[in-house]
C-alpha cells in the first residue's frame, strides 16, 4: 500500500516541485495546503503517514500546526521544510517532535531518503506508542481486579484464589472481561457502603 502524503507550503512551486518527486518515488500525496490551518485540517481528513511543510505559512506557521498535527496523533510523522537554518528554529522543531528539517532548495537526493527515515521512525513510534497504551490499559485492569478480589475476600471470607476464581467464572459466564466484573463488584461496594 501506498504511503499517504499531505504537503504544506504557501508557495505553488515547490508543492508542484515536492508532488512530482514524490509521485514518481510511488507515493500518495493525499491532499496539499497553502497554510498549517488547512494542514491540519487535511491531516484530519486523511490521517496520512507523513507531512512535508513548510515553517513560514500565514495563519498558521509550520512549527505550531507540526505540534497540533503529532499531540492530536493526526499523522505519523512530519518534516519541516523551510529556507531558515537559524538554531531557534531548529530548537522549535525538536520541541513539536518532528522527525526531519530539510532546508531548500530541495531535491529528490535529500528529500527521499529523509521521507523514508520519516516514514520508518514514525511508523515505529506509533506502534510504541499502541503498545504502551495496551500496558496501560492491563495495568488498569489489573489493578481492579486486585481491588475487587479484596472486597470479596472482606466480605465472603474468600482467600485470595477463590476470590480470583469467583470473578474469573463470572467474568466466563457473563460474556464479559474479569475487569467489567471488577468495575461492577467496586461500584456495588461503592453503593452498599454509602
Amino acid at each position: 500500500m501506498k504511503k499517504k502524503i499531505v504537503i504544506a507550503d504557501d508557495e505553488p512551486i515547490t508543492r508542484i516541485d515536492l508532488r512530482e518527486i514524490l509521485e514518481e518515488a510511488n507515493y500518495d500525496v493525499v491532499g496539499e495546503a497553502t497554510d498549517g490551518f488547512d494542514a491540519v485540517e487535511l491531516c484530519k481528513k486523511h490521517l496520512p503517514d507523513l507531512v512535508l511543510m513548510d515553517i513560514k505559512m500565514p495563519l498558521l506557521d509550520g512549527i505550531n500546526a507540526a505540534n497540533i498535527i503529532m499531540e492530536e496523533e493526526l499523522a505519523n510523522s512530519v518534516i519541516l521544510l523551510t529556507a531558515y537554518s537559524g538554531k531557534e528554529f531548529i530548537e522549535k522543531a525538536k520541541v513539536a517532535g518532528v522527525m526531519g528539517y530539510l532546508v531548500k532548495p530541495i531535491d529528490d537526493k535529500s528529500l527521499l531518503p529523509a521521507v523514508e527515515i520519516a516514514l520508518s521512525k514514525g511508523k515505529e513510534i506509533k506502534k510504541m506508542k499502541r503498545d504502551i497504551k495496551k500496558a496501560n490499559e492491563k495495568l488498569e485492569a489489573r489493578k481492579k481486579i486486585e481491588k475487587a478480589k479484596g472486597i470479596l475476600m472482606r466480605k465472603n471470607g474468600m482467600n485470595e484464589d477463590e476470590a480470583y476464581n469467583k470473578i474469573r467464572a463470572l467474568s466466563m459466564n457473563k460474556r464479559v472481561s474479569m475487569k467489567e466484573i471488577a468495575d461492577i463488584l467496586i461500584m456495588s461496594n461503592s453503593i452498599n457502603n454509602r
